[in-house]
């Protein structure tokens, strides 16, 4: 059972990370663009899964191929949902809060809210508590720094600025998404 459990996590990065390279080809097609957001309403997803570059697009990747093995509790269907609901929720506030961003590509918003959506879920299980408050304090530490000195350096690595919106919009759209994961595994007792 445990090995089927860690397959499933195998093929399930591998398909991400192949639609998503198969995106990047066309990654014009397929990037976050506010003027026609919603006669091409698949930008609302599709824009965090292109990257303006290469670079990008393998730090992206290994963030995310990362992310089911540090927290091995949590299933695919889990991971699944996160990257179906948190694309749809920073595109949103892209267009709605933060009109000025005409353009976006790039997955790390959604990664910055996967983490943070996993991690709070873990806060609750006491074997997993302490790595899970570790991740939130250093989520926590890179929103901070971003903020105040910057992202220079991953700007240059990846050729262009670094949209701290997005992060911080991934962890809002996380903490949203693992209370109300929360509060649903309370009132009807599903996992």
């Amino acid at each position: 059972m445990k090995d089927q459990f860690l397959m499933r996590k195998v093929v399930f990065i591998a398909i991400v990370v192949s639609f998503s390279a198969c995106l990047q080809v066309f990654a014009d097609s397929f990037i976050y663009w506010q003027a026609g957001l919603f006669q091409e309403f698949w930008r609302l997803w599709t824009g965090h899964w292109v990257h303006v570059g290469w670079i990008h697009y393998a730090l992206n990747m290994l963030a995310f191929a990362c992310l089911p093995f540090i927290f091995p509790r949590v299933k695919v269907w889990h991971f699944a949902a996160l990257l179906v609901l948190l694309p749809l929720f920073i595109s949103l506030c892209f267009y709605y809060f933060f009109p000025d961003i005409e353009a976006y590509a790039g997955l790390s918003g959604v990664l910055h809210g996967a983490y943070v959506a996993v991690a709070c879920v873990h806060l609750l299980y006491k074997k997993e508590r302490n790595f899970a408050a570790f991740v939130l304090l250093l989520i926590l530490a890179k929103l901070i720094w971003e903020n105040t000195i910057g992202s220079v350096g991953t700007a240059e690595l990846i050729g262009s600025p670094v949209l701290v919106e997005a992060h911080l919009l991934g962890v809002i759209g996380g903490v949203v998404i693992a209370m109300l994961y929360i509060l649903w595994d309370y009132f009807f007792e599903w996992e």
